[in-house]
């Protein structure tokens, strides 16, 4: 099938925003959607697997392979940036945990810029693209084309876990997707019938079903070609020759935060000075194109386990060949989970608005690349704040798109970094050290008992934080006439016509948790405005907010009707 020569749309990148995207712009039948991907197929054991997590992002294969710049207040640590060269992008390499954010995120995006962005403009887009087959409520979405389900919580860590953070006073939650955020409980996962289930599954596939939308792989975008400041068309190289393809309507950038600012960048729209030393004509002078840029940093926290029943037990050649075996043929068992089923988001005191800490439990103590750090069963939890005041950047370095930019987060560069961190490390511990987790809770691995001083746990910072994989914010959303936006409240691009940008690098400020869930949003979102919809009414569901912190919102005062379902905390 040769691909359209000359299409309604182009999006650009296939991942978790740009599949999304060419699913709603192909929609109707109406319209001819090419979907450019330099990435290949997903259809491998390591991405469908979902205990398999860590091989991907591990394989060049199906990682752009990205290093960041080494980073001062880590010891002069260089941090890897995995990103998705692979057909649904990082939502088919990511570790599949699924987390809306928080309303205070959203509410923080309008109130600075991002209006029709507020919580209850995106919870109609989060419900539409959604099937829940874990909780089911009026927040949650049940005929939408991504399935999310729960994983089965069956070894007794999880229940303990959770027991203990209500004995150090914090409020379980039936689900951190709807009503309330804030507390520990089920974790959700785009894990369907036991395999990954990527915005190219949800999206991408049953689009291509249609003849009307095609997907070209091993297109490396070069650059958008413009004509007075309109978008005509895309500059590629495929099999080895470059080549441009012209679009009727428009083209929507959806290549990522680290790619789509680069993308930007080379084709004259970004900062002028910048742009002008690399000898690149400037088409349009926006300061803001690659800046701003955020991510979440997480350390592993890890405590020997008393009693041998952690997933240590499946760490041996025999076992994992077992686990393959019995997932491969049933699409069951340890395999068919991303083994993190449940999670928490706490505030880190009482005068903070709405959760600022973020933990992952996992019964096992083991690195991202799955090796185990110790003899024997341990357990961990992935614990970071939420919210770092620290900005990086990303920069072409030259205008040839095969060199890597330059990558820099800045992290742990904000004063109230390193407080943050400690605080968060020290409420581990509170909660490690309740009651329900006597019977399992041998001695920490990492970062020790003996760690206790702010120096010691500053330097354990330094040497053991790892990226949580979140980058965002490098072309932000906002009023056109802020100087750090990118592009405007409908996803157009400021200062040109017929190019919309929509992935996680218009993210104002990092949302609470995990990135794939709002990424799509984002998509979803932007479809409708590019579509030129009325969006889908705002919802008036109010969700929890903590009494403490209703002064904080423009929303509905604590006496609205809803809030008489408040649980205390």
């Amino acid at each position: 099938m040769s691909h359209f020569s000359n299409p309604d749309y182009i999006v650009i990148g296939s991942g978790s925003s740009g599949s999304t995207i060419a699913y709603r712009l192909g929609e109707s039948g109406a319209n001819q959607v090419l979907v450019l991907e330099f990435g290949g197929t997903d259809m491998g054991p390591f991405i469908q697997m979902p205990a398999a997590l860590s091989y991907p992002m591990n394989m060049s294969r199906y990682d752009w392979g990205y290093k960041a710049e080494p980073e001062q207040n880590l010891n002069g640590r260089s941090i890897v940036c995995p990103r998705g060269k692979v057909i649904g992008g990082s939502s088919s390499i990511n570790g599949m945990i699924y987390v809306r954010g928080n309303p205070g995120d959203y509410h923080h995006w309008a109130k600075n810029g991002a209006t029709n962005w507020d919580y209850k403009d995106v919870l109609p887009y989060f419900q539409r693209m959604e099937t829940s087959n874990g909780f089911r409520s009026e927040f949650r979405g049940d005929k939408g084309p991504l399935q999310v389900s729960r994983g089965k919580r069956d070894n007794p860590l999880h229940e303990a876990f959770v027991k203990a953070s209500e004995e150090a006073g914090y409020t379980p939650t039936e689900d951190y997707n709807g009503y309330r955020q804030e507390g520990f409980g089920p974790a959700d996962m785009t894990v369907w019938q036991g395999s990954r289930f990527s915005a190219a599954k949800a999206y991408l596939r049953p689009a291509l079903k249609k003849k009307n939308v095609q997907l070209l792989t091993g297109a490396l975008v070069d650059k958008i070609i413009f004509e007075n400041q309109k978008a005509v068309g895309v500059q590629f190289t495929h099999q080895g020759q470059t080549k441009i393809i012209r679009v009727k309507k428009d083209i929507v950038l959806s290549a990522g935060s680290i790619n789509s600012p680069t993308i930007l960048q080379r084709s004259g729209i970004g900062n002028g000075d910048l742009l002008k030393k690399l000898g690149i004509s400037v088409l349009n002078h926006l300061p803001g194109v690659g800046e701003n840029l955020q991510d979440h940093l997480e350390v592993y926290f890890q405590v020997k386990c008393l009693q041998p029943i952690t997933l240590y037990k499946y760490l041996n050649p025999f076992s994992k060949l077992l686990i393959g075996m019995q997932w491969t043929f049933l699409k069951s068992g340890p395999g068919a989970s991303n083994q993190f089923e449940t999670l928490g988001f706490i505030r880190s005191d009482k005068n903070v608005s709405y959760p600022d800490i973020q933990f992952h439990f996992l019964p096992v103590a083991i690195r991202y690349d799955g090796t185990a750090p110790s003899e024997g069963h341990g357990f961990q939890l992935h614990v970071g704040p939420m919210r770092s005041e620290s900005r990086g950047y990303v920069r072409i370095q030259s205008s040839n798109p095969l060199q890597a930019p330059t990558i820099k987060f800045n992290y742990m560069s904000h004063e109230s970094d390193f407080p943050n961190f400690r605080k968060a490390l020290r409420l581990s511990r509170e909660i490690l050290n309740q009651k329900a987790l006597e019977p399992f809770k041998g001695p920490e691995i990492q970062p020790g008992e003996e760690v206790t001083s702010d120096e010691g746990l500053d330097e354990f910072i330094k040497n053991n934080c790892e990226s949580a994989y979140h980058p965002c914010g490098t072309c932000k959303i906002g009023q056109k006439d802020d100087p750090t936006t990118v592009v405007e409240n409908n996803c157009k691009v400021k200062g040109v016509s017929n190019l919309y940008l929509a992935d996680s690098s218009i993210f104002p400020r990092i949302t609470n948790g995990n990135l794939n869930a709002p990424s799509i949003m984002t998509g979803e979102k932007a479809s409708d405005y590019i579509l030129g919809k009325s969006p889908l009414p705002p919802s008036d569901l109010v969700p929890f907010y903590h009494p403490n912190c209703c002064l904080l919102y423009t929303s509905p005062s604590p006496r609205d009707k809803r809030q008489s379902r408040m649980p205390s905390s």
